[in-house]
């Protein structure tokens, strides 16, 4: 299976992006709803998004934030549930690795095992600040 993978661009790449996370269901749905689709459509463009692409098929992206120094953050990571098992997810974490070889890359996961797989190792733990 071929893959191509490049930058994010709105103008072409949003509406399947969005029908990946839609296919997604429950996990995925608060970038979705109640407004935070033009939300969250703004994160993407800020941020830095790479899509994978199987022929015409939008099958998977990154989203990521960076510091500009010394990190990157991945923030989102998805494979649309058809295609996963083929590496893209891997081949979406290298792209950044590889743009971006000066700076430490970490993910926020809630899927471990999946990085652990990968061999990528664990580094500390994420706290969330409530109101």
């Amino acid at each position: 299976m071929i893959i191509k993978i490049r930058k994010y661009n709105a103008a072409t790449d949003l509406k399947k992006l969005l029908e990946v996370i839609d296919a997604e269901g429950e996990e995925w749905a608060t970038y979705l709803a109640n407004g935070n689709r033009s939300r969250y459509q703004l994160a993407l463009e800020r941020s830095i998004t790479y899509v994978a692409y199987h022929e015409d098929i939008l099958c998977g992206f990154s989203r990521s934030i960076s510091d500009f120094e010394f990190y990157i953050w991945v923030i989102d990571l998805l494979v649309h549930g058809t295609y996963r098992g083929h590496s893209i997810g891997k081949k979406l974490l290298d792209c950044i690795a590889v743009d971006s070889p000066d700076q430490e890359i970490y993910v926020m996961s809630d899927v471990d095992e999946f990085y652990q797989k990968a061999g990528y190792s664990k580094a500390g733990s994420i706290f969330k600040i409530d109101e």
